[in-house]
C-alpha cells in the first residue's frame, strides 16, 4: 500500500526539496493563511516544479500536515532538571520561547485557525500536540516515581497544563506570553499537580 501524501521520510535530494517546500509553506501560511495558501506558490518560492508538489503532498491540506509533522521533528528535546518544578519551568519556558519568536508564532496561530475549520488539519495538530506532550510526559513520571507527585499522575495532562495558558493567550490577545506569564503557568500546574488534581487511582498513568 502506498503512503499517504507528505508522509515519507526520504533522503538526499528529495530530502532537500522538502526541507525548501516546508519552509516556503510556512512563509507562505503566515503570509496569506490557510484560506489563501496555494501549492503552485508554494512550488515557486521553493523553486522546485509544480508536479513535484502536487505528486508529493497532493493538497494543502496535506502539506500542512507534512509541515506540522516537521515542526514536531524540529521542536528541541525535553531538559530535565531532576526537579518536577524545575522540569515543568522548562518546558513553559521552551513554549514561550517557541510562540514568541515572529516566525513560529505566526506559524502556529495560522495553523490552529486553520485546524478550526479542516478536519485534516486538525487531526495534524493534535499529533504534534500528542508528540512534543509526549516528550516531556517522561520527565513527569519520572518525577512522579521519585515520590513528588501523586501516583497516578496523568503526565500528558500535567504537561498540557502547562502549556495551554500559553496558547490561549496568544489566541486570545494576538500577543505572546512574556517569561513571567511561563513561570505561572509551570508553577500552577505544579501545584494543582502536587494536590492530586491530575491523579486517578483508576486510570492514571501511573499505577
Amino acid at each position: 500500500m502506498s503512503a499517504e501524501p507528505g508522509t515519507v521520510r526520504p533522503g538526499g535530494r528529495t530530502a532537500r526539496v522538502r526541507t525548501a517546500v516546508l519552509r516556503a509553506a510556512g512563509d507562505a501560511l503566515v503570509e496569506h493563511g490557510f484560506d489563501r495558501l496555494d501549492l503552485a506558490d508554494v512550488a515557486r518560492r521553493a523553486e522546485v516544479g509544480k508536479t513535484t508538489v502536487y505528486r508529493r503532498w497532493g493538497s494543502v491540506t496535506g502539506l500542512v500536515a507534512d509541515l506540522l509533522a516537521d515542526m514536531a521533528e524540529q521542536s528541541l528535546p525535553r531538559e530535565e532538571t531532576g526537579a518536577v518544578l524545575g522540569d515543568l519551568r522548562a518546558h513553559a519556558s521552551l513554549v514561550q520561547r517557541t510562540l514568541a519568536d515572529p516566525r513560529q508564532g505566526s506559524l502556529f496561530r495560522a495553523v490552529i485557525a486553520a485546524a478550526a475549520c479542516d478536519a485534516r488539519t486538525a487531526e495534524a495538530l493534535r499529533r504534534f500536540r500528542e508528540v512534543r506532550a509526549a516528550e516531556w510526559a517522561k520527565c513527569v513520571e519520572q518525577d512522579a516515581q521519585r515520590g513528588e507527585l501523586p501516583r497516578g499522575t496523568d503526565a500528558g495532562a500535567v504537561v498540557r497544563a502547562v502549556s495551554a495558558p500559553l496558547y490561549y493567550e496568544l489566541l486570545t490577545t494576538g500577543t505572546a506570553p512574556g517569561p513571567a506569564a511561563a513561570q505561572r503557568a509551570a508553577r500552577a500546574a505544579y501545584e494543582a499537580a502536587k494536590a492530586g488534581a491530575y491523579a486517578d487511582g483508576n486510570e492514571g498513568v501511573l499505577r
